[in-house]
């Protein structure tokens, strides 16, 4: 993924299969923010990437002497940095809100996800996995009906964090019923997005195939 320069250039350490550098790599699309992507097997980490991050991890983003290895806090980074489109509410209340299901979406449902496509899982977890995120997403079903977006009248930081899980689904082996046809709905109109599909490394978009 390489966008126009608009106010910078960047690095980014990225596993191209992984739903935390997907949503990162959403926000840098949905900027235009000129960046060097580096796909990394997660398996045979570059000794460049040892020496910039204490952790040894991905997603890694480095801007100029700033490294950052926290996927939330790049989004926020880079919601800030390169002010539009503004990614969160103006508001705080809104912003806290919105902070607040950003933590939820990583509680209920992204360690389902991590133990579900983790490769060393054995079938009884992850089959309990998957039922548990499938009842965890329809239980929700009809707020996706409500707004255009996730909660919400525009695009947020918010849909970078969905948006990943739902292209996951069918690489997960989940299927939803009919009864949550506003969520595939919504998935449709983020996936149709330029950004989402700026974002998509080619292992993901094999996903879909």
């Amino acid at each position: 993924m390489a966008v126009v320069a608009k106010k910078s250039s960047m690095i980014f350490f990225s596993d191209p299969a992984d739903h935390y550098c997907h949503r990162v790599r959403i926000v840098l699309a949905e900027k235009g923010v000129a960046v060097d992507v580096q796909n990394v097997n997660p398996e045979n980490l570059p000794q460049e990437l040892s020496d910039l991050n204490p952790y040894n991890s991905l997603p890694t983003l480095v801007d100029r002497d700033l490294v950052l290895y926290e996927p939330n806090v790049m989004m926020e980074y880079l919601d800030e940095r390169f002010p539009h489109p503004p990614l969160l509410p103006v508001y705080p209340v809104s912003r806290a809100q919105s902070r607040l299901m950003m933590h939820r979406i990583q509680k209920d449902w992204c360690a389902l996800v991590d133990t579900i496509l983790d490769p060393k899982t054995k079938e009884t977890p992850a089959n309990r996995a998957r039922k548990e995120l499938r009842e965890s997403l329809m239980a929700i079903a009809p707020i996706f009906a409500e707004k255009p977006f996730f909660m919400s009248d525009e695009f947020t930081l918010v849909d970078c964090c969905v948006g990943p899980i739902l292209w996951r689904l069918p690489a997960m082996g989940i299927e939803l019923p009919k009864q949550g046809k506003a969520i595939l709905q919504y998935g449709d109109r983020l996936f149709e997005r330029d950004s989402f599909q700026e974002s998509l490394s080619e292992v993901e978009r094999e996903m879909r195939e």
